[in-house]
């Protein structure tokens, strides 16, 4: 599943990016077998130590060799993770139909990561699908992700950016 500025993009935001993330649930996937099945298409890791990586930050960074496009491919384990794989729409590309996060995860994801470019891409999101996006669940996942990365102080700021969109009752 797509969950970078691609996905973004398919929800409707007009920017731009020059990456490409993405999502696959880990819990039964050997990280060396991935590896080499993206072989087959051109696409290489992109760090020397890139399986000692993956196993501490559940990420695979990767090269298209053709394009020199980077890609980073999130392993997926967490309950959040595999709601979100599920809850995955289609869209079309060019053609071509792959699954993206839906608004409200893709919040959720970019709320995670919190730089000035998601703090954007929410922004965004909420403005053009606020009136679909349970902010109760939303507000939740952030919470637990706060607590985990140990960020109490992205509660208040999420609320913030949630009131400067959506109003003050929000």
């Amino acid at each position: 599943m797509v969950i970078g500025g691609i996905a973004v993009i398919a929800h409707g935001v007009a920017r731009q990016t020059i990456d490409i993330d993405a999502t696959v649930l880990a819990t039964r996937l050997e990280t060396s077998q991935v590896l080499a099945t993206l072989a087959d298409c051109s696409i290489r890791p992109r760090i020397a130590d890139v399986l000692e990586f993956a196993e501490r930050n559940q990420v695979l960074l990767l090269v298209h060799e053709k394009t020199r496009i980077t890609l980073e491919l999130s392993l997926a384990f967490s309950s959040f993770e595999q709601e979100a794989l599920e809850r995955a729409v289609e869209v079309d590309f060019g053609g071509v139909r792959i699954p993206v996060a839906i608004p409200e995860d893709l919040v959720i994801y970019k709320a995670l990561a919190w730089r000035d470019q998601d703090r954007y891409d929410i922004e965004q999101l909420l403005t053009l699908h606020g009136d679909h996006i349970d902010l109760k669940r939303v507000r939740t996942f952030v919470q637990e992700f706060a607590q985990i990365l140990d960020a109490a102080e992205r509660i208040p700021e999420f609320d913030r950016l949630l009131r400067k969109v959506l109003g003050p009752d929000q």
